[in-house]
């Protein structure tokens, strides 16, 4: 009976070592460019160097998205915004987007001429009652495209980015605000950052005929979520 029991842990440890072994773990893997559209299409890609200058910057913020006023943790809206005084949310969103971006792409001086069009999908910031108990993340989704100034050729998208980042709550929000980083800023800075990222990222032009998923190339991990989303 004893040896009978002996096998059976040595089996059963076995059996779980060969499971614990067997296959790689892949969830949070990131995938290049070229693995990607490899994958898709089964053909070879090139990488591309961009070397753009931005001669324009068209921001689109939808009639059909949703608008809330609501100061609960978690509106059900598309776009939730309090950084600015009561008034059109669409345009405040539509400024503070074409601020950024004119700062993040100031500095770009390549030989070809492009203009930048982003379409908002969601922008869901912090409201008052979760900036100054718990904090969150300010959720921002836009779709870019990225055309020729001279031909109008699409030479990057449209896919989908996101530019989510974290916002401070409680105690540590009013120490910003008092050192006046409000929380505009802090969307601004990111908008700024995310757009110079991929406008300079090298990527990945498939083969003709290739059908490649809309994706961004920003690095983003789900574990950045605020518990409270």
């Amino acid at each position: 009976m004893a040896m009978l029991r002996a096998f059976l842990v040595c089996g059963l440890a076995l059996g779980l070592a060969a499971c614990a072994t067997s296959e790689p773990a892949t969830r949070g893997a990131g995938l290049t460019p070229s693995a990607l559209s490899e994958g898709l299409s089964g053909g070879a890609t090139t990488m591309v160097q961009p070397d753009y200058s931005v001669v324009a910057v068209n921001i689109d913020v939808p009639q059909n998205l949703r608008v809330s006023e609501a100061n609960s943790f978690f509106p059900m809206a598309d776009i939730v915004w309090h950084g600015d005084p009561l008034g059109d949310r669409r345009l405040q969103v539509k400024s503070l987007f074409e601020e950024a971006f004119a700062s993040g792409t100031a500095d770009l001086h390549g030989s070809r001429g492009v203009t930048v069009e982003a379409t908002l999908t969601r922008f869901h910031a912090l409201t008052p009652k979760a900036r100054y108990t718990v904090g969150g993340m300010h959720t921002i989704h836009f779709v870019l495209t990225v055309r020729d100034a001279l031909t109008g050729e699409i030479l990057d998208g449209p896919r989908q980015v996101v530019a989510d980042v974290h916002g401070s709550g409680g105690a540590r929000a009013l120490e910003e605000e008092a050192a006046g980083l409000t929380q505009k800023m802090v969307i601004e800075q990111r908008l700024a950052q995310v757009i110079h990222d991929e406008l300079t990222a090298p990527h990945a032009v498939p083969p003709a005929g290739a059908n490649l998923l809309a994706v961004s190339r920003q690095a983003f991990s789900p574990t950045d979520l605020n518990i409270v989303q």
